[in-house]
């Protein structure tokens, strides 16, 4: 089985998800009230990670888990309605190119993978209609129907990426020479290196740097 790997933020969606999750709440008709205690809080660990006193890694956990304690107790009605607000804004700024190339291997009968730090019920939501076999995403802590801020969430990012990706293969015979991944990011390097095709969409300059040296596909 030949498997091909799709990042989000930078990749499939060209902008950043946490520029648009910050947006939407402040533009919110019934949330935005909450937005100036999210930019509080938010704020102190933000400026720490600028100047290098605070892990980079850290201060996105962080960020995750300060934007649910501004949708505290919304419902999971409540929340999809939310999200998919955002998911019709996101789907605007799809690339193109790499919308083609899911639907390509798709048709050549790869195993398709979405693997994002995002939300993953916002995942769901803006890919609908796009063929992922399995989406894998930061999971929002949920009781009695309702989110919970309380519960830390377990940021996928980074290496953590790998790990989920081989539990959702797990019992799958994959062929790992002839399979894809597609990334914008540094961070990513650890799934791209996952493959013998890894692509470099619009990347970073850390990146491209190293896509260049081993001689990668840059999209």
């Amino acid at each position: 089985m030949r498997v091909a790997i799709f990042d989000f933020d930078g990749t499939l969606y060209s902008k950043e998800t946490y520029q648009i999750l910050m947006d939407h709440l402040k533009e919110h008709p019934l949330y935005r009230k909450r937005y100036p205690q999210f930019m509080r809080s938010i704020l102190p660990p933000y400026i720490a990670s600028k100047a290098k006193l605070y892990p980079t890694e850290k201060m996105r956990e962080r960020s995750m888990q300060i934007y649910l304690n501004a949708l505290n107790e919304l419902t999971i009605e409540e929340a999809d309605i939310y999200f998919e607000q955002i998911a019709q804004k996101m789907r605007e700024d799809f690339n193109e190119a790499v919308v083609d190339k899911v639907k390509e291997h798709a048709s050549d009968d790869f195993y398709l993978m979405l693997v994002s730090g995002a939300y993953t019920p916002l995942l769901h939501t803006a890919v609908q209609g796009l063929p992922f076999d399995t989406i894998i995403g930061t999971d929002i802590p949920v009781t009695n129907g309702k989110i919970t801020s309380k519960s830390p969430v377990y940021h996928i990012q980074g290496t953590r990426k790998n790990e989920k990706i081989q539990q959702a293969l797990q019992g799958k015979k994959v062929d790992w020479q002839n399979s894809i991944a597609y990334a914008d990011s540094y961070s990513d390097l650890s799934v791209l290196s996952l493959v013998g095709n890894p692509v470099a969409v619009q990347p970073e300059p850390k990146l491209q740097t190293i896509a260049e040296r081993r001689e990668w596909t840059i999209l």
